[in-house]
């Protein structure tokens, strides 16, 4: 298979904290690919240095033949990688419909300006695949309601709706299900195994094994800024320096 990601000898320091530590990393197309590790090991910083919200000091971020570095956030959201964010980013204000088309307009436009004084509704096309995204993650009920008032787990899935709707290539997911209830996390570890998520390339932060050993086909453990660790989950439960580093532990990031 081809690799959709490659990042090599990633380093990003903050003041003395070396956050990163020549990273070096393979996302194969078509993979669910989780990466674990304990608090502070750099995950979300190897995130946000993947989508220019971060500048690495050096190396390479390449997607689909291309390097990242020094490319715009929008840029590279519009190439098609595209991340959900491990707080919920919402537009709490607007309806979970409006959510939902927004980043559609984006996707298609290059750009969008939501004008209040303009009906959305005149969208047609992208009101319908909206309206079939939200009910993909069942929250086409709750389309009229403003996003602000839904539970945490319904703003994680809404998030999830807003990034599919923008039929990325790579889709980064930050904790999908934390603060979900188990139940919702089951729901939500089925959906991205199902339909057009299960084929969908992705790459997974998440502390909650069930999730991981669910729905990872490879795993990557980062420690201190190093990956210490890359294999098939069943790999990676088994070995030593991995056991020693990370599994066990439950704290959130």
């Amino acid at each position: 298979m081809s690799n959709i990601l490659e990042i090599k000898g990633v380093n990003k320091t903050f003041g003395g904290l070396h956050a990163l530590q020549d990273v070096n990393l393979q996302i194969e197309e078509g993979e669910t690919h989780a990466i674990i590790g304990p608090n502070g090991a750099g995950k979300s910083t190897l995130l946000n240095c993947c989508i220019g919200r971060l500048i690495p000091d050096n190396g390479s971020v390449t997607f689909n033949g291309k390097n990242m570095i020094g490319m715009e956030a929008h840029d590279i959201n519009h190439a098609g990688m595209v991340r959900v964010f491990q707080t919920p980013e919402i537009f709490p204000e607007l309806t979970l419909l409006e959510n939902v088309m927004i980043p559609a307009l984006a996707k298609r436009d290059g750009t969008f300006k939501f004008n209040p004084f303009k009906s959305l509704l005149k969208e047609t096309a992208i009101h319908e695949e909206a309206m079939a995204t939200l009910a993909d993650f069942n929250l086409d009920r709750f389309h009229d309601h403003h996003a602000g008032s839904m539970s945490r787990g319904d703003k994680r899935r809404l998030e999830l709706a807003m990034g599919l709707i923008q039929h990325p290539t790579l889709l980064l997911l930050d904790e999908p299900t934390a603060g979900m209830a188990r139940h919702d996390t089951n729901a939500t570890i089925d959906l991205l195994k199902s339909g057009k998520m299960g084929a969908m390339t992705k790459v997974i932060i998440e502390h909650d094994m069930h999730v991981v050993f669910s729905l990872a086909d490879r795993i990557s453990v980062l420690a201190r800024g190093h990956i210490i660790a890359t294999g098939t989950p069943e790999d990676i439960k088994n070995d030593p320096k991995v056991k020693e580093a990370y599994l066990g532990e439950t704290e959130d990031e």
